[in-house]
């Protein structure tokens, strides 16, 4: 085994991995108490000291992944994902680039990356994507309907909150969240529309008990998809080792009998 193949075999152990963890989250600690007043009085120094070496040891793992993968680092999105991060860190945070100091924080979405339960959890999310653009425009077009509607019912007596097809919208999207839906709008516009509810009850039916769940529905099946996908592999590895180690039983038995025929001879 070749320099790279050790260091390959060494960021990919479960120590490494172990260790690069417990880095990423002291470092969400310490970049939490740097913005706290108190805690950069009384141990400031120490804590961006903590932060630096932190930054080091991010630098050093992409720099050994880089020496023992080359071109192919970049094939893997989530090195490209950790690249970044780690390249946004390293950006001076002066003059204009002062905001990038607030996005040192984006190290702790590193565990996204490192911790393989999390990977599966952001796949499943990935691939549910598609499906869900279905569903989006059909919320989309339940939306348009009913912002349509509720700025000719209910805009001559409410602009501020039905008066264009903009404030509608945003209405709409907080009945639907149901953040003071009942008190905060349906009621006032009851209270000159009795009849109102006719209109609200069958958009919170329609919106937050159907089409979202929708939503979750597509989700819960990617996710149980991908952990399919991912059992059939394992299932069809143990079947190569399995096959492989009966490879090697013949093949010694086949040593074996060979070597009894010679001794048989002599």
């Amino acid at each position: 085994m070749g320099p790279r193949g050790r260091v390959a075999q060494l960021v990919e152990s479960d120590r490494f991995q172990s260790f690069i963890i417990a880095v990423i989250i002291l470092n969400a600690v310490v970049l939490g108490l740097e913005t706290s007043p108190t805690a950069m009085a009384a141990a400031g120094p120490f804590l961006i000291a903590l932060d630096r070496i932190a930054l080091t040891i991010f630098v050093i793992e992409i720099g050994l992944k880089l020496f023992a993968h080359r071109a192919r680092f970049f094939q893997s999105g989530w090195n490209v994902f950790d690249f970044t991060i780690v390249a946004i860190a390293l950006v001076p945070a002066t003059e204009g680039f002062a905001v990038l100091r607030a996005l040192r924080i984006l190290r702790v979405m590193r565990l996204i990356s490192v911790v393989p339960a999390m990977r599966k959890v952001v796949g499943a999310l990935v691939s549910a994507i598609p499906p869900m653009g279905t569903v989006v425009a059909l919320l989309g077009l339940v939306y348009y309907v009913f912002a349509v509607m509720a700025t000719k019912l209910f805009g001559a007596v409410f602009p501020e909150w039905f008066g264009t097809i903009g404030a509608s919208l945003y209405s709409l999207f907080q009945i639907m969240t149901l953040e003071s839906w009942s008190m905060g709008i349906v009621r006032p516009v009851m209270d000159e529309y009795p009849y109102a509810w006719a209109f609200f009850v069958p958009f919170i039916l329609v919106t937050s008990f159907a089409v979202l769940n929708l939503f979750v529905a597509i989700i819960v099946n990617s996710m149980q998809s991908a952990h399919e996908v991912e059992n059939k592999e394992a299932s069809e590895r143990r079947d190569e080792e399995i096959h492989q180690l009966g490879e090697e039983v013949r093949a010694l038995r086949q040593e074996l009998r060979e070597l009894s025929q010679a001794l048989t001879r002599r």
